[in-house]
């Protein structure tokens, strides 16, 4: 955990050596990132936000000989193909893993549940709401699959949510990652960042306490 932990507070510098380690082969392992954490619901832990916004900042600096727009494509599509993967997990096998003596376990139940109420709250706009919410992105297609939500419908949200999303998170790490402030303060935006987007997951979780209270 601390090394996960290390690796989002410090993502910049793990991607810069990613790059003098691997050369073009860190677009397909980044674009592997952002697919599981997108696509495989036992893996909801993954930097999401984070990683894009690091990214592009990397892209924008010519040092690195990085492309915004092989960035911007591969980040696209893990996004895309991340959903369609984690919704059809969940409409093939969704209660089945759930249930199963060993996956049943890596996944953290009580995230799956409060996604399923939230979903249930906003209905089909919570996919795309879900998208700027870790953890709650992970379970969102899983949970929306499992309450029977077609896919044709599902896949017009999930573009939405992931060209909004991409486009959002790269192009601010584009224009503004490499300020000088931002990098004299890099890890405190990154927490910033995380604070930020569980915003709505915290203030869901205490209304829903005092609904159930009153």
């Amino acid at each position: 955990m601390s090394t996960l932990i290390d690796f989002i507070l410090h993502i910049d510098s793990h991607i810069i050596s990613l790059v003098n380690n691997f050369g073009d082969w860190s677009y397909l392992i980044l674009f592997a990132i952002v697919f599981i954490e997108t696509g495989i619901v036992i893996m909801p832990f993954l930097p999401g936000d984070s990683l894009l916004f690091a990214a592009s900042a990397l892209a924008a600096n010519q040092n690195y000989n990085l492309s915004i727009t092989i960035f911007f494509v591969l980040f696209l599509i893990a996004c895309i193909a991340g959903d369609s993967l984690n919704f059809y997990i969940g409409h093939k096998i969704g209660k089945t893993l759930s249930d199963h003596s060993l996956f049943g376990k890596l996944i953290d139940k009580k995230s799956l549940a409060k996604t399923e109420q939230f979903f249930e709250k906003h209905g089909a706009p919570a996919i795309i709401l879900a998208r700027y919410m870790p953890i709650i992105r992970t379970f969102a297609p899983f949970a929306s699959a499992g309450s029977g939500f077609p896919y044709k419908r599902f896949i017009r949200f999930s573009l939405i949510g992931c060209i909004s999303w991409v486009s959002i998170c790269s192009l601010c790490g584009y224009f503004f990652g490499n300020l000088p402030f931002v990098q004299e303060h890099f890890s405190a935006i990154i927490i910033g960042i995380i604070v930020v987007t569980l915003i709505p997951a915290v203030v869901g979780f205490f209304r829903s306490k005092l609904s159930v209270s009153d």
